[in-house]
């Protein structure tokens, strides 16, 4: 196989797969790794945890590489990430000095160890290692996974919160990365060590002024749902340090809504309804309380997808075809059906971040929130269950989405249902781009399979509406609405636009 073929989207999903998973790569990827430690023999497994493919640019992948922990028998996890390019890199060499100087700063803080450097190239296989925290789009990341810094960080931070001023204070913090994202996102977790009871708290990182406006939207939003949620409640920040381009949170007690729906535990119905009450209260909030929102329509949406699934048509032709003739349909279904002004969404709004807590849910993570339809959020969390039930071959997907509506829609507009099956349609496909993993032996089926499901749904959309529909549906989806004739969902055109399309 070559590099070349594999970089390029020639050799297609088994030219990826080779440079993922073959043994050739990746005994080449752990001689590099050994070469930067202290002792190769501290080198334990490294796992495969994501991988990115822009084709005919570059292949990521980011993984958790194992390493002895010396004096002990036991490994600690460190996060790295790896890239082989195609074409020259000038990105790479501009950020080459910051990420020296980085470098040293976190061997002279002993960041670095066991390792004693943080990245290493070798040009004859255009790869680049980088390792945690190592990332010179986010300097701060050093010295915020210094435990010394964070003790001292977290000891200010509540003394000057009101969420918790008389909160214990740990000697203590053991510090783990829970996201690493060069150039992208970071976020990092902070564990007490000795026995005061102190909560863990989460770090998440922003360039910019980034990091301000998320942590007043999330306070404010917090704060609304204080006195409005009726039950539903938002995980409110502790503080925004502006010097480190950091939001602080606590820790959730609960377990997310994705963790009971693989489960199958009692009383999931009652949650995905209650889910549906939650993302209905949010929808009401007033822009003006969550500050400037970014706007966000359809046509950005669709955009989006065909982004983030541009590799898929060069792994996967066939499917490739499909999803451009999806999202080429939801474009021409969008303009006929009637619209209303956009309103807060929550922009991410999914079961990994709806929290079942003693009382109630808890809703995390407004980083995504916009000014934009309300049924991308319906749409997006529909979407969301599909793969959920795929993923894990449950039954029930109609019934589970049938609860989740009806929690929803009591007195929802039903063009705002009827647009949330156009969302959910096109969120499958970005979806599948995301979440299906590249390294899976059944990439291709899985993708096939969840591709087939958008373009259902966008078949049983089309039925509904009295349009024509080309391809099979799969009935039950919709069953939950009423199919009313198709010329009420369709928006009005003014009289000047009859007889413009031949």
């Amino acid at each position: 196989m070559n590099l070349g073929d594999a970089l390029s989207g020639r050799a297609k999903l088994e030219g990826i797969q080779w440079v993922l998973l073959s043994a050739a790569p990746r005994r080449v990827l752990r001689d590099q790794l050994k070469a930067l430690l202290s002792a190769p023999n501290m080198l334990g497994p490294c796992r495969l945890r994501r991988a990115r493919f822009k084709p005919g640019r570059k292949l990521t992948a980011y993984y958790d590489v194992l390493v002895h922990v010396e004096g002990t028998e036991g490994y600690g996890a460190r996060p790295i990430a790896v890239t082989w390019r195609l074409d020259g890199d000038a990105d790479r060499h501009q950020a080459g000095d910051d990420l020296a100087g980085m470098q040293a700063e976190a061997v002279r803080q002993g960041m670095a160890a066991p390792f004693r450097q943080l990245t290493a190239e070798l040009p004859e296989w255009s790869m680049h290692i980088q390792v945690s925290p190592l990332d010179a789009q986010f300097p701060q990341l050093v010295r915020l996974s210094d435990p010394r810094y964070v003790r001292a960080r977290l000891a200010t931070a509540y003394a000057a919160s009101d969420l918790a001023p008389d909160q214990p204070r740990s000697s203590r913090y053991a510090v783990s990365s829970i996201r690493y994202r060069p150039r992208q996102r970071h976020v990092l977790r902070y564990d007490p060590l000795d026995r005061v009871k102190a909560g863990t708290v989460f770090a998440k990182l922003y360039t910019g002024e980034e990091g301000a406006r998320i942590f007043h939207r999330a306070t404010q939003v917090a704060e609304w749902l204080a006195e409005h949620g009726e039950g539903v409640t938002a995980v409110r920040p502790l503080t925004y340090v502006a010097e480190d381009g950091v939001v602080l949170y606590p820790r959730v007690l609960g377990a997310p809504l994705s963790d009971h729906l693989r489960r199958r535990s009692q009383g999931v119905a009652r949650c995905l309804e209650r889910a549906g009450v939650a993302l209905h209260t949010l929808h009401r909030l007033q822009q003006a309380v969550a500050g400037p929102l970014p706007p966000h329509d359809f046509a950005a949406e669709v955009s989006e997808t065909a982004r983030a699934s541009r590799h898929i048509p060069v792994l996967l032709p066939s499917m490739g075809v499909l999803i451009d003739a999806l999202l080429h349909r939801a474009r021409e279904l969008h303009e006929r059906l009637p619209q209303e002004p956009p309103t807060f969404t929550h922009g991410d709004f999914k079961s990994d971040h709806v929290w079942a807590v003693p009382g109630g849910l808890t809703l995390i993570d407004f980083d995504s929130s916009e000014l934009a339809d309300p049924a991308l959020d319906i749409g997006k969390f529909l979407a969301h269950l599909q793969l959920s039930h795929l993923t894990y071959d449950q039954p029930g997907l109609e019934q589970a989405q049938k609860r989740f509506l009806v929690g929803y829609a009591p007195d929802a507009p039903q063009e705002r249902l009827v647009r949330a099956r156009l969302y959910e349609a096109v969120e499958l496909v970005k979806i599948t781009a995301r979440r299906v993993r590249l390294f899976d032996h059944d990439w291709e089926s899985r993708t096939e399979q969840v591709i087939r499901r958008a373009q259902a749904v966008m078949n049983d959309l089309e039925l509904m509406l009295g349009l024509p529909v080309t391809q099979p549906s799969l009935r039950g989806f919709l069953g939950g609405f009423r199919k009313p004739h198709h010329t009420r969902w369709e928006r009005r055109r003014h009289p000047s636009e009859e007889g413009a399309r031949g």
